[in-house]
Formats: structure tokens, sequence, C-alpha cells
């Protein structure tokens, strides 16, 4: 009788620590769980003030520092055209006028500007053709970065102390590559001013440092946009694309001839296309965003009005 009672005993015990096993297991699994409700909630927590704080400072820079940090519309000394976007080279009298959007950084706009500069300058130093530049950042937006715009503002500067056309060349001859944000710098701008006599001056750093003019190229850009261009660089003489017939595009020995006759100069009759080939080497209709001096001259879709930027 009694080996039967020790045994019940026995049987009594084991089932009792078993059942306190299993509660202390029930127990552990509650705390584990309301632990991990806790750290939940606590992460939730740190997540959705940090969305809090990244959207007020999100909107903190929109609606603060970066309006301010642009400034006023300040037009360079000389301004002409709607609103005052244009920079204007040659006189007034000139028959023909040749408008061009362009952008700094654009490989594009430098095939342009290697292929047909020479006869520009020819033209506009025999009073026969005045140019209305317009500057744009195309590339900034594209590519990211801040070269177009300030490069344009330096340009500006530039035009502030008379010295527009020296500085717009020297910019398009040291432009570095598409994908090099070198005009983003002051320091590279202020150095290339020290190829143009006189430039380099406390009140061009001080302009160029400032962004004096950030704001007017800010505008420029967005007139771009509204006109609905397809690129940079966009050329118009009189009114018309140079490149719209690209099966004969105007190529410099024909808007050589085109501005003469305008002036009634006594134009030579236009060159063939054979001609316009050896005039200029290399160079086809439009200059593409990938070209480099010499090179083809139409914008790519990359970089046309529409494209991000």
């Amino acid at each position: 009788m009694s080996d039967k009672n020790d045994g019940v005993n026995r049987d009594a015990k084991r089932t009792a620590r078993e059942r306190l096993l299993v509660e202390r297991e029930r127990q552990k699994t509650k705390d584990k769980r309301r632990r991990t409700m806790v750290v939940s909630a606590a992460v939730v927590g740190v997540l959705g003030l940090a969305a809090v704080v990244g959207l007020l400072a999100a909107n903190a820079g929109k609606s603060g520092s970066a309006k301010d940090k642009a400034g006023p519309v300040v037009a360079p000394s000389g301004a002409t055209g709607k609103d005052a976007l244009a920079i204007q080279t040659g006189k007034d009298s000139a028959k023909s006028t040749l408008t061009v959007w362009e952008d700094f950084r654009c490989p594009a706009c430098k095939a342009f500007e290697d292929s047909y500069r020479a006869t520009v300058h020819d033209l506009v130093a025999k009073g026969q053709l005045k140019v209305e530049y317009h500057l744009v950042t195309l590339i900034d937006g594209n590519m990211g970065g801040s070269g177009s715009q300030k490069g344009a503002n330096a340009a500006a500067c530039a035009q502030d102390a008379g010295k527009f056309p020296a500085y717009h060349d020297v910019l398009f001859e040291n432009q570095p590559k598409e994908v090099d944000d070198a005009y983003g710098k002051n320091a590279r701008l202020i150095e290339l001013a020290g190829k143009v006599d006189g430039l380099d001056t406390p009140a061009f750093r001080q302009c160029v440092e400032n962004g004096t003019h950030n704001s007017w190229v800010a505008k420029s850009h967005a007139a771009f946009k509204a006109e609905k261009f397809r690129g940079t660089p966009t050329i118009l003489l009189d009114g018309k694309d140079i490149f719209a017939d690209q099966a004969n595009p105007l190529t410099p020995e024909k808007l050589k001839a085109k501005v003469t006759a305008a002036a009634g100069a006594g134009a030579p009759a236009e060159p063939s296309d054979g001609a316009s080939a050896e005039a200029s080497p290399g160079v086809s209709a439009r200059p593409s965003a990938g070209a480099s001096a010499g090179a083809s001259a139409r914008p790519s879709a990359r970089n046309s009005a529409g494209a991000k930027g």
C-alpha cells in the first residue's frame, strides 16, 4: 500500500512540475510578445518622427532657403529682347539677326561654336549680323550639378564688364566633359576669366561668387522651355531654325552668303554641298549632344526641351 501511495505522490509531483514548466513557458512567450510589441511601437514612432522631420525639412527648403538663395532677377548690363533675356553682340543696324540658345555645358553647343565661330565673328565685325544669346541650364537638369547655371551667371557678369563675347568663347573653348561639373566651381570660372584681358577684377569675382544673375539665368531657361524648342543649341536666323531642313542645313558658308546678301553687299553664289563640306570638314547638319568639337551639329533627344530639367 505504501509503495502504491509513493507512486501516486511521485506522479502528482511530476505533473505539478510539468504544469509549472508549461506555465513558465507560457509566461515567457507572453513576455516576449509584449517586448516585441513595445519595440515595434518604438520603431514605428521613431520612423514616423523621422518622416515628419524630413517633410518639415523638405518644405523648409522649398519655401525658405532655396527660394531666398535665388534672389531677385538682375539682368546683366545691356540685356535686350523680351524681358531683357538676351545678350546682344553686333550693331542694332545689322540687317540679319542670329538668335542662339546655348548651354555652356552642352557638347553640341560647343560643336556649333567651334564650327561657326569664325564666320559669325566676321559677319558681326562687318556690321552685317547681330547675335542674341540666350543662356540655358539644360545639362544641369539632365546630368545634375550647377555648371550650366554658374557658367551662365559668370557670362552675364562678363557682360557687365563689357567682356561677354571673349569670355563666352573662352567658356566653350575650355568646356569640360558633359559629366564633369567643373563649371559648378566658381574658382574655375574665375580662373578662366584670366584668359580675357581686364575681366578678372574684384567686381567680376564678387558677381560670380554672389550668383548675382542666377535668377535671371533661371528666367532665361524658363523662357526656353516655354518656347518648346527641341534642344540646345537652337539657332534661328531671322526667326527661322537654320537646321530645320536637315537635307539642306545652313552651313557656315551658306550663312555667310545669306547674311551678306541681306546686307546688300554683293553676296557670292551659295556654295554647293561639296563646297560646304570643304569649308567645314567633319560638320553635319546639327551638333549631337555627345559631339565633340568639329563633330556633328544636331542635338540629341536627351538634350530636348522636354527632358528633365
